[in-house]
C-alpha cells in the first residue's frame, strides 16, 4: 500500500458528509492499457495491481468505509492458460507480500466468490489473509475472486431451498433480509457508487443483487491508469448527485 499514497487531507470540493461510504470497482482495460504499449498483458495486470494499491490507500485516507473490486470473474476462466495461471499466482504473491502492511493498517480483508474452485495454495493464503484481519476495525476491502453475480444468487437460493426442505426455515420467513445472509456479501453494505473504467457500459454479472440502487461512473481510462486524480473526478462527479432510491 506505500506506493501511490495519498494525502490524507481531502480535497477541498469534496464534502466528507456526501462521500460514499462504500465503492465498488471494475477494473476493466487491463490488456488494452498494455497493448497500446506494445507490452503483454500480464503487464498490464501488473499495473493495475498498483493502481488498486493506490485507491485502497486513497479510500482509506479519505474516510471510505468499504472498497471492493472485481479481481476476476466466474468467467474468466475462458481467458488463455497462460493469462489465467499468471493471474492465479499474482493474486498469491500479492498477498504474501502486502499482507502485514494490511494487518499494521488496520484494513480487514475479505474474499468472495466460488473460492473453492481456486487452486490450493491461493485458498490457503486467501483464508490466511482473512483469518489475521477479521478483528480489523478500519477500511473493508472485499476482493470479487471467481465471482458472477447470477451464480451467488443461484446459491443463496439452493441454500435456502436446503433450510425449508430440512424443515429448518418456513417459506413465508423468507425476505430480503434473510436472503441477503444467504449471498457470499453477507454481513457488506450495498455499494452506493461502482466505478468502471475503460469506458464499457455495463456491469458484467457483478453484484447483480447488491448493486440495485448503485449510482454508476464510467471513465474511458484503462484501469492502470486510474489514480488519485480519476479517483477525485469520480467521487467529486458522485456527490453531486441526488440518490432517490425509486423515490421522486
Amino acid at each position: 500500500m506505500n506506493q501511490g499514497t495519498c494525502l490524507q487531507d481531502l480535497p477541498v470540493d469534496l464534502e466528507p458528509e456526501k462521500l460514499p461510504r462504500h465503492v465498488a470497482v471494475i477494473m476493466d482495460g487491463n490488456g488494452r492499457w498494455a497493448r497500446h504499449r506494445g507490452l503483454p498483458r500480464i503487464m498490464g495486470h501488473r499495473r493495475g495491481v498498483e493502481a488498486l494499491k493506490a485507491i485502497l490507500r486513497c479510500s482509506k485516507d479519505w474516510g471510505i468505509e468499504a472498497l471492493t473490486a472485481y479481481a476476476f470473474s466466474s468467467e474468466n476462466w475462458g481467458r488463455p492458460l497462460e493469462e489465467v495461471n499468471f493471474l492465479m499466482t499474482l493474486f498469491e504473491r500479492i498477498l504474501r507480500q502486502e499482507l502485514q502492511e494490511m494487518v499494521a493498517e488496520d484494513v480487514q480483508i475479505r474474499f468472495v466468490g466460488n473460492l473453492s474452485s481456486l487452486p490450493l495454495s491461493l485458498q490457503a493464503e486467501i483464508k490466511h489473509s482473512m483469518e489475521m484481519t477479521q478483528q480489523n476495525q478500519g477500511i473493508k476491502f472485499t476482493v470479487a475472486t471467481n465471482y458472477g453475480g447470477r451464480q451467488e444468487i443461484v446459491h443463496a437460493c439452493q441454500a435456502i431451498a436446503s433450510q425449508v426442505q430440512k424443515g429448518l426455515l418456513k417459506p413465508e420467513e423468507i425476505n430480503e433480509g434473510l436472503f441477503e445472509q444467504y449471498l457470499y456479501t453477507a454481513g457488506i453494505s450495498h455499494p452506493d457508487l461502482l466505478i468502471r473504467t475503460s469506458g464499457e457500459m455495463r456491469i458484467s454479472n457483478f453484484l447483480l443483487w447488491q448493486m440495485a440502487y448503485s449510482e454508476i461512473y464510467v471513465t474511458e481510462t484503462f484501469w492502470p491508469d486510474f489514480n488519485r486524480s480519476e479517483f477525485h473526478r469520480a467521487l467529486f462527479a458522485y456527490q453531486k448527485r441526488q440518490r432517490r432510491f425509486g423515490k421522486i
